[in-house]
């Protein structure tokens, strides 16, 4: 099955089990959001998936088996990943960035030049993350959306076929969460994307399907409108405490 798959999945940190047993599925092209409460074991299974997470089960993603591999070979399948905190160069430009991600292997006094031309995969992810008219600036610089586009435009130059990212929009603007909605609805028309969410506002108007975890486990799944109108949901996530 093409597609991110996890089967059984289960993480458990000195006796805790931080992720216990979650089965999931996401298609290829799918915009799938993963809430749920804090400690619900979000992160941790993105962490496992990623090999940053010692983990049972099975996880495939295009029918490679992703457990058991070091990080750097899971990001040779195509599995890219994204932090709640920037991890961006800070002190080179938006270009420079995504030329160290594409692995062009130049020393360290032309990576400091400014480039006659540009490499067609790295101007393709400046145009697809919006940022080609800041592409000499420092990334340091950015406002806090235009770093989280500029690594998503890294994970596109190395080829990433499925993006996880660990909240994206947190202290983003109106403006910039609309754009970023845009941008994973365009990533989508070729690759898989995964995003762990709290603004349930961004949630309701780019997810095109939802999973709630809570304690370690797949708690409900469905549409927006399925996951929304379940009790468990209402009670557990929600707070909403449902009548008998």
């Amino acid at each position: 099955m093409s597609g991110l798959v996890v089967r059984d999945l289960q993480v458990v940190f000195d006796g805790f089990v931080a992720v216990g047993g979650v089965d999931l599925t996401v298609p290829s092209g799918d915009v799938r959001f993963i809430i749920g409460p804090n400690g619900a074991g979000k992160t941790t299974l993105i962490d496992a998936i990623t090999g940053l997470a010692r983990a049972t089960g099975a996880v495939t993603f295009d029918e490679h088996e992703l457990l058991g591999r070091k990080v750097h070979k899971i990001a040779r399948l195509g599995v890219g990943r994204t932090f709640q905190n920037s991890t961006v160069f800070e002190e080179l430009t938006v270009l420079q960035n995504l030329d160290i991600a594409a692995g062009w292997n130049r020393g360290p006094l032309t990576l400091l030049r400014r480039r006659s031309s540009v490499p067609p995969e790295v101007q393709n992810a400046l145009e697809t993350v919006r940022l080609t008219a800041v592409r000499d600036q420092l990334a340091g610089t950015l406002p806090h959306g235009q770093k989280q586009w500029l690594e998503i435009g890294m994970l596109l130059v190395q080829n990433a076929k499925l993006f996880l990212l660990d909240e994206p929009v947190a202290g983003m603007s109106h403006e910039e969460r609309d754009a970023t909605g845009e941008l994973l609805g365009e990533l989508s028309r070729e690759h898989t994307v995964v995003v762990i969410e709290h603004d349930m506002d961004f949630l309701r108007r780019f997810a095109r399907s939802v999973t709630v975890m809570h304690a370690g486990k797949v708690l409900s799944e469905g549409t927006v409108a399925q996951v929304q109108a379940d009790p468990k949901v209402q009670e557990v996530y929600l707070g909403h405490p449902v009548e008998a």
